[in-house]
Formats: structure tokens, C-alpha cells, sequence
């Protein structure tokens, strides 16, 4: 059955410069993952928003055609948590924009400011099938500053790449604040002294709206302030809020804190969120999870076990997977998601971690998570089935514009894969 829809008229939609094109993926299994697979079928992309997808797509004349046959077509991935452009790769400390670790307070800091478009991870993403990727601070503060969705590839410069330019504020519990700002001989030196710096923000911040919503009513001028701003965002709904949160312990502060102001939480890493899993599902909390490849590096993350992923979804909590990047290379975000299969998590569920779950939590999914009438054209060729830690990403496409390409002949028959780098999408 052929589905079929378009933009709403009049809506925007700000997308990479040069990736408005026209393509129809045909004759592959398709897995749009917010629905049931599709044998033979057909993803059809017009203007670089998906306009069809179903076994009976009627492919307009002129129309130029990927032959997916054989292949596993599924939408681009999301990472929900990552560094890239942030957290620069082998460029040492020139290129660690992560942490803002003078003011406890950083809601005022955005991580936009500080993203290089030709970071490597970048190209590493597309390898991986990742087309979508919230960038966020570091966690070295118990506030870090405002995050933003991006496209991993297409733009002159990164804001041609956004997708929501905030879309949530990082915030941090644990060990890395209080190490940070207690090597300073400064407040927050403890996990009380964490909650506290949190807690005085926003009462600051409600403070701060009362008073300019009354000088607003009496037309009066009001100064400006950006930290306090960002958190009335969030107060007001507008903006979520990203808690970096391992043990289970700073969970129940995370949601203590939430309950008290009434933003809209979620979880970030909670590698020992299992046993406190019942928890999270009864309140609805999402839990973006990992990274799963590391030691345990920390006293945090002494309980860290792939396996807590399972047991997260097993008991309710809507879940989504991380590689941190570049804790984890931002490529291997689906061998997690194989790893998690293997110890426990629903094979389903594991392609849901990857796509539609974390367009849901940080409310993208207008736009990415799925291949759906309406959506970016985002679209993944898979060699197989991409679970199978021998698939490979074959075609990569960001609304429609074909931005990876892997060759099976290249590097005299080993193969190779390659990006369509800047010169040539800019090439005057």
C-alpha cells in the first residue's frame, strides 16, 4: 500500500544548502521502523522530503532510481548524545571546546558556538549510518549549556546543518562536577553542593521571570540575562533537560530536582539505571543509554553491564542508545546496538534506540527517526541487515542528496567508502 503526504503549506524547513533532491530507493527491504517492514519496496523522496514509501510506489518519469536490491533500506540513525565538532579528534587541546569549567553555571553557553564541521567524526558518522546528531557540552558543570540537532554533513557551515538549534540544556550529577569544581577548592565540591548549584539556578530563573513578565505588563525595560533566559526556556517546557547521570542514586536526585521545578527529564547515560528501572517507567523517563563500549573507568560506573539496557526496556523505559562520541566512535553506534541484541535487549527495540526513540525524546521526530511521508529524506542503504556486525552502510543519503558512498572495488578490490567532501558540494 503506497502512503503519500507532504509539508504542511507554509512550513519551514531549514535544510543543508545542497541537499534538495529528488531520488527514489527501489526494490530493497525497506524497514521504516515505526512501521512493519516492507518487502520490494520503494522510498520516495521529492525535494528532499519523503513523499512515499510502500510496495506499490508509482515513481514519477524523470525521477532518478537507486536499486536497493538485496539490500536493507532503513532510515537514517540518530544519536542523541554526542561531541563531535566539540571534542575535535587528534587535534588535543586546540580542538576540546567541551567544558566551560569556570562558572558552575553554563546554561548561558551554547554548544553550536564551538562546532568544526570538518571535525573527523563527522565522516566517521556517515560510515556508521548516523545522518542526525545532538551535539551537547561536557559534563564537567553541573550546568553545561544549551545542545542543538544537526545533520552530520551537508552545510558551508554548521548552522546550514541544524535541525533545532536548542533543542535541551546539559546538566550534570556525579563525579565530574564535583571533581572539577572540588580540584578548585570551590562550590561544588560534594553531590549536595552539585544539587544545590542546580537548584539556586532555578529559583534564580523563576525569580527572574516573575520580575520581567511584571515589568512586561507595566511596559517597563527589563535587563536581559542568557543564563536565566535558557533556564525559563526549560521551565516553560520549551527546552529539555539532558541529565548526564550514571549511578542510581543520581538518578532519584535527577528526578527529585525534575519533580520539584517540572521540566521535562531525560536521563542521559544511566548505566546503572536497571535497578532503579521501575522507577523510570512509572514516571516516563527516557533514558538515552551508554556508551556501552568502555571500561569501568570511574567508581560511577562500576555497575556499567550492557545488559542494564535490556533490563531498562524490559521494565517499561523508553530507551535510546550512545556512543558519546568520541568516547565511542560515533561509526559504532549500531555494533552497540548488536552487542545490546545479544545480551538481552529486543532486536526491535535495539533498531527503535537507533531511530524513532531518540527523534521522540528531544522532539525531532517531525523531522528525522523514521521513514515516513513528511520526514527528511534520510535514507540508509545496508548491505544486510545492519544488526549483523558484518553489514556495512552502502548509500547514505541526507534529504536525498547521496552524501557516502561505499565502493566495493576501491583500494584494488578491498573496498572503500567516500564522502562527498566540501570542495565538491561547493565547488563554484
Amino acid at each position: 500500500m503506497t502512503t503519500s503526504s507532504t509539508p504542511a503549506p507554509g512550513s519551514s524547513r531549514p535544510v543543508p544548502r545542497t541537499a534538495r533532491r529528488t531520488v527514489a530507493v527501489v526494490h530493497g527491504y525497506v524497514v521504516p521502523v515505526a512501521s512493519d517492514p516492507i518487502e520490494d519496496g520503494t522510498v520516495l523522496i521529492e525535494d528532499g522530503v519523503i513523499t512515499a514509501v510502500g510496495a506499490d510506489v508509482v515513481v514519477p518519469d524523470g525521477v532518478p532510481t537507486l536499486d536497493a536490491r538485496g539490500r536493507w533500506v532503513l532510515p537514517g540513525f540518530v544519536e542523541a548524545h554526542a561531541h563531535m565538532g566539540v571534542m575535535e579528534e587528534a587535534e588535543g587541546w586546540a580542538g576540546n571546546d567541551t567544558n566551560e569549567m569556570t562558572d558552575p553555571n553554563g546554561a548561558a553557553l551554547r554548544a553550536i558556538d564551538a562546532i568544526n564541521v570538518e571535525d573527523e567524526g563527522f565522516r566517521d558518522a556517515l560510515v556508521g549510518g548516523v545522518t542526525s546528531a545532538v551535539v551537547k557540552p561536557g559534563s564537567g558543570n553541573p550546568i553545561g549549556g544549551q545542545t542543538v540537532a544537526i545533520k552530520t554533513w551537508g552545510g558551508r557551515t554548521v548552522d546550514e546543518q541544524v535541525i533545532r538549534e536548542a533543542v535541551s540544556v546539559k546538566s550534570a550529577l556525579g563525579e565530574n562536577p564535583k571533581r572539577v569544581y572540588g580540584d578548585q577548592k570551590k562550590t561544588p565540591s560534594t553531590r549536595l553542593g552539585v544539587a544545590k548549584v542546580i537548584r539556586a539556578a532555578f529559583v534564580d530563573a523563576q525569580n527572574y521571570v516573575a520580575k520581567r513578565d511584571a515589568a512586561a505588563a507595566k511596559g517597563e525595560p527589563f535587563d536581559r540575562d542568557l543564563a536565566k533566559e535558557t533556564l525559563a526556556r526549560v521551565l516553560a517546557g520549551e527546552l529539555y533537560w539532558d541529565q548526564h547521570t550514571h549511578r542510581a542514586d543520581d538518578i532519584a536526585t535527577a528526578l527529585r530536582l525534575a519533580d520539584e521545578f517540572g521540566y521535562k527529564l531525560v536521563v542521559n547515560h544511566g548505566t546503572d539505571g536497571a535497578a532503579v528501572a521501575d522507577v523510570l517507567a512509572e514516571r516516563d523517563v527516557p533514558v538515552i543509554f551508554g556508551p556501552l563500549f568502555t571500561s569501568r573507568s570511574k567508581i560511577e560506573l562500576r555497575n556499567r553491564d550492557i545488559a542494564n539496557l535490556g533490563a531498562l526496556a524490559r521494565a517499561g523505559v523508553r530507551v535510546a542508545i550512545t556512543t558519546d562520541h568520541p568516547v565511542v566512535p560515533i561509526n559504532f553506534l549500531v555494533h552497540q546496538a548488536s552487542l545490546a541484541v545479544k545480551e538481552g535487549l529486543d532486536r526491535d527495540t535495539a533498531l527503535r534506540a537507533l531511530t524513532v526513540n531518540p527523534a521522540a525524546f528531544l522532539g525531532l521526530d517531525d523531522r528525522v527517526g523514521a521513514l515516513a511521508p513528511g520526514l527528511d529524506g534520510d535514507v540508509v542503504v545496508w548491505s544486510g541487515d545492519p544488526l549483523d556486525v558484518t553489514s556495512r552502510a552502502e548509500h547514505v543519503l541526507i534529504t536525498g542528496t547521496e552524501a557516502y558512498t561505499w565502493d566495493p572495488t576501491a583500494a584494488d578490490g578491498r573496498g572503500a567508502g567516500r564522502v562527498v567532501e566540501r570542495d565538491e558540494r561547493f565547488r563554484a
